[in-house]
């Protein structure tokens, strides 16, 4: 008899926003309780699929919640689970380490909740039915730097044995070095199934003897959480061989959309050329919400006005995503630029652009200003937010030439925007 179960990693239950650009009080409360939507969209899932168990590999919280409204929220939606018969395996990440729910959340019967000790849980099941172990060990504070593969216990001999663990695995862009471990290793380990959680993208690597997954996040949180958000329905068949389907929970989708305008005449036909772009991107997306990030490209006559009136556009697409329906707008950027001249300009405006882009750009005095400012405002900002501002000095000055050409193109924009007015 098969063996069923849902696993999934990094809920990240009640995460706080993490974007200045949520502006919008509606999209605000979308993206706010999206991570709670998506979990309850995961239960919903065991049930409907009547799966024997739901894995939790790490992080269903966001660090050090106080609220309790989080815990019976999650009390509430294992509970669904404890009166339909299906267990719940849950190990503790990095984020769960530093929560006071994980340590005070009186769980229902059917959840087993791992400690800093490895433990090992043989399943109950009918005779006939071959035998399942389930392995897990959590997060005792919020790091590990070492690999904790070495403190699982030995998988059991003639047995299917499904190891839980968090992990960056060799590391990850993005993601800090937590447990780190080969996939090697874990293939090699004996184990059937390792129900892996940490990073955020995800990732299956089948082989002859294990099955290595991490689910990724099953809801994004910011645009660079873009793209469909998924858990894993797995099932382990007589034959011990294990089949994976991706099930997508993604309540609100995060995309970035580069648009060209090169073809538009007018300002009209532009903004119709991005309408039908949007239009075009939310006809694929499943999730509920689209929350989209616009990039405008392309060589165009509108370029300088594009960029000067760029809250005009947001406006419109604004308007234009409510018509298509819950698409939202995160921000609108553009690199869009006017056509080449071969003709020489004149005038005080082009001696200006001329001293901006030679004499003002790159010298030392203006570089210095830009870093003063930004330095200022990242001390203003709380910690989670610094590092929209980069995550080291490489990163600090790379944003800062950027932030520096932006707004000297801004500046430009809305002089050659003035002249015939």
């Amino acid at each position: 008899m098969t063996y069923r179960f849902l696993h999934t990693a990094d809920v990240h239950l009640d995460s706080p926003l993490k974007t200045l650009a949520l502006r919008n009080p509606e999209l605000s409360e979308v993206i706010g309780l999206a991570t709670r939507r998506a979990f309850v969209r995961i239960i919903d899932l065991c049930l409907e699929e009547q799966v024997d168990a739901l894995v939790l590999a790490g992080d269903l919280y966001d660090g050090d919640q106080t609220s309790m409204k989080t815990a019976r929220f999650l009390a509430e939606q294992l509970r669904r689970l404890h009166e339909a018969g299906i267990k719940s395996f849950i190990i503790r990440g990095n984020h769960d380490a530093l929560s006071r729910i994980t340590t005070e959340l009186v769980m229902p019967d059917s959840v087993k909740v791992f400690g800093a000790t490895a433990e090992t849980v043989a399943i109950d099941r009918a005779p006939g039915h071959f035998p399942v172990v389930i392995h897990g060990l959590s997060f005792a504070k919020p790091h590990a730097p070492e690999s904790l593969l070495v403190r699982y216990q030995p998988p059991v001999p003639d047995t299917v044995n499904i190891g839980i663990m968090h992990t960056s695995l060799g590391g990850s862009e993005k993601h800090d070095l937590y447990a780190p471990c080969s996939v090697t290793d874990l293939q090699r380990s004996g184990f059937r199934y390792w129900a892996l959680g940490h990073i955020h993208k995800r990732s299956i690597v089948e082989g002859a003897l294990s099955a290595v997954v991490m689910p990724g996040i099953p809801q994004g949180r910011d645009i660079n959480e873009d793209g469909p958000k998924s858990v894993s329905l797995v099932t382990i068949r007589d034959d011990k061989s294990v089949v994976v389907e991706e099930r997508q929970t993604s309540v609100a989708q995060f995309e970035r959309l580069e648009v060209d305008v090169s073809g538009a005449s007018d300002w009209k036909e532009m903004i119709g050329t991005i309408f039908k772009k949007m239009e075009d991107l939310r006809s694929v997306v499943e999730a509920d919400h689209l929350v989209t990030r616009l990039e405008i490209t392309g060589s165009n006559e509108l370029a300088w006005r594009v960029r000067r009136d760029l809250d005009l556009v947001r406006t419109e697409m604004e308007t234009r995503g409510a018509v298509i329906g819950n698409v939202w707008i995160d921000k609108v950027h553009t690199s869009c630029v006017p056509p080449s001249r071969s003709e020489n300009r004149s005038g005080a405006l082009e001696e200006l652009v001329t001293i901006i882009d030679k004499e003002v750009k790159d010298s030392t005095d203006y570089q210095q200003d830009v870093r003063a400012i930004a330095d200022e405002l990242r001390g203003q900002l709380p910690p989670e937010l610094r590092d929209i501002f980069g995550a080291d000095e490489i990163s600090f000055q790379r944003i800062l030439r950027s932030f520096a050409r932006e707004g000297s193109s801004d500046v430009v924009a809305r002089l050659r925007g003035g002249e015939g007015e």
